[in-house]
């Protein structure tokens, strides 16, 4: 526990060390499957809102919400836009991000009346950042701002999936 801990500590403080540790140790990949399962409990504690019926599709959502972003960001960062040195495999990804995710714990503070709002956003933009230097490491990449650009285009084709399964499911629903 002890080593999971000083890890999701140093993901939060962007320790690049950190980052390089979990890409290459495959036994990490429970401890950022556990990260992420965490921070999307924390986010749906924190989102919360009155009359919130749906907390378990919000959590499940949010889990594949991730997955769908690490497989875009796998296929955009190693096959679209590789850099020369880059080789990684989706396990890697998998460890950094998931690290990476620490931050997104303090989202369950978004309950916190008046001042939640203001850790839900300093939380997301810490999660980005953390996101940056995780995909960074991961793809090998020595620019930072391809990890960004990898980043975004990952988001955006994450909201377009998840665009598509509300289509689909208020298609079912409606049936």
């Amino acid at each position: 526990m002890g080593s999971l801990f000083r890890r999701m500590v140093g993901a939060a403080k962007l320790q690049v060390a950190t980052y390089e540790e979990v890409e290459a140790d495959r036994k990490a990949t429970a401890q950022a499957l556990f990260i992420v399962l965490l921070s999307a409990v924390a986010i749906m504690i924190g989102d919360i809102r009155p009359g919130e019926v749906h907390l378990i599709v919000n959590l499940v959502g949010g889990v594949l919400g991730w997955m769908t972003w690490v497989l875009l960001v796998w296929v955009v960062g190693v096959k679209l836009l590789p850099e020369a040195e880059t080789r990684s495999d989706v396990g890697e990804l998998i460890r950094t991000t998931g690290f990476a995710a620490t931050p997104g714990i303090l989202r369950v503070l978004g309950i916190v009346p008046m001042l939640g709002w203001l850790v839900v956003v300093v939380a997301w933009l810490w999660t980005l950042a953390a996101m940056v230097v995780g995909v960074r490491q991961a793809l090998d990449y020595k620019s930072t701002w391809r990890a960004v650009a990898v980043c975004v285009i990952g988001f955006v084709g994450q909201l377009l999936v998840i665009y598509l399964e509300w289509i689909v499911l208020q298609s079912a629903l409606s049936t």
